[in-house]
This record gives structure tokens, sequence and C-alpha cells, in this order.
């Protein structure tokens, strides 16, 4: 379980750091970092926060609720940042990991002094002190709550998505390569929330191109 030891073990103004949406084949990339100043926090965010893989969408959300409503009594901040799948497309999703890494600090009302950040790679981009953490969310309780912040925004954001494009199950899968993801694709093709630099996207996007000017 997280706890606040590596964020003792600097003795700085720590920022937790964690993405979600790297793997998926649509729609953004989005960052997490969040700041918490007092740690007395509400019992179930301490007891529940955790790597937000390991959690239903169902306590993801309430721990995410339970965050902003710590927020607003000034024992944290959270910063939410995005990369979208045209900067991925042109930058590759790692380099819009970090670009929206650097967002999310940006949109920080507050600005830290050093930054964990969940796995073994070191954004270039953020103004202040970094150390990976591999496992992150699982360790430091900053990285844990930027980890939930950041999977429930863009959850919410591909529910949104999936109104307006409704054939590739996005409420329900994220963005990530289901069956029924790769049936809309070809029978629809893709949008411009798809990521064309991922190998899947791209070779069903030919196959249809294909199909059509044998036709």
């Amino acid at each position: 379980m997280p706890d606040f030891e590596l964020e003792d073990s600097i003795g700085k103004l720590c920022v937790g750091i964690d993405e979600a949406g790297r793997g998926p084949w649509a729609g953004p990339v989005v960052a997490g970092a969040v700041i918490i100043f007092d740690r007395k926090l509400n019992p179930e965010l301490l007891s529940g926060l955790d790597d937000s893989k390991k959690l239903s969408a169902k306590k993801r959300e309430k721990l995410c609720n339970l965050l902003f409503e710590e927020e607003k009594s000034g024992k944290l901040c959270v910063g939410i940042g995005l990369a979208s799948a045209k900067e991925i497309d042109e930058l590759n999703i790692l380099q819009a990991t970090f670009l929206a890494m650097k967002r999310a600090v940006e949109n920080l009302k507050v600005k830290p002094e050093y930054a964990l950040v969940d796995g073994n790679q070191v954004p270039k981009n953020l103004p202040c002190g970094v150390q990976t953490v591999v496992k992150g969310d699982g360790k430091s309780m900053s990285v844990a709550a930027a980890s939930i912040a950041a999977k429930v925004y863009r959850d919410k954001l591909m529910a949104e998505l999936a109104v307006a494009y409704p054939y590739y199950g996005f409420e329900k899968n994220a963005g990530y390569g289901t069956a029924l993801h790769i049936r809309g694709l070809k029978e629809h093709g893709a949008t411009p929330e798809h990521r064309f630099s991922y190998r899947p996207v791209r070779e069903i996007e030919e196959e249809r191109k294909s199909g059509f000017s044998e036709a």
C-alpha cells in the first residue's frame, strides 16, 4: 500500500505524477499531478488510494471525488494535463506523455519543488527535480492520487467521445483494441481521435482504403 515514505525522504514540496492512456488506440494520453499539503486526509482516501488499475471504476470515481473535496479544503491540489491523439502521432507516445505531465504540473495552483514520477522514464521538461518510481502508484500516496485523478478523468473523457463517435465502444474500452473497437474501425473507419501512428489503426485503415480502391 502507498505511504509518504518517499515524500519524507526527499524533504521538499513533492508532486506525484502518473498517466493514463498510453496503450489505447484512440483518445488523448492524460497525466495527473497531485501535491498533498495536509496528510490528515479523509480516512477513506488514506486507506483506499492505490494503483488505479487495482480498483473498480466505482471505487476510483469515489476516491477521485474525495480528492477534489480535499482540494477545496486546501489539503491538496490536483493538476490534469492532456496530449491529443494528433500530438501522440506527431511526437510519439513517450514524448506526448511527457508533454501531458508538463501540462499537468503547469495546471497546479502551487508549483512543486520535486516530482515523483511513476515508471522508469525521466521527463526532461519538468520545472523541478525528478525521481522516477517503478510501480510508484503502489508506493507513494501522491503518485497513487495522481493515478486515480488521471484514470477517472480519462475514462469520463472517453465516455464523452463515445457520444460523438458511437461505433467503437469508447465508453466500455476507453480506446483499447477490443473486438467491438476493431469492428467499428473496419466498418466506419478511423476518427480524428484515433492514433494513426499505432500499427493496428494504420493497418486497418490501409486495408479499408485498399478494399475501396479494388471495388
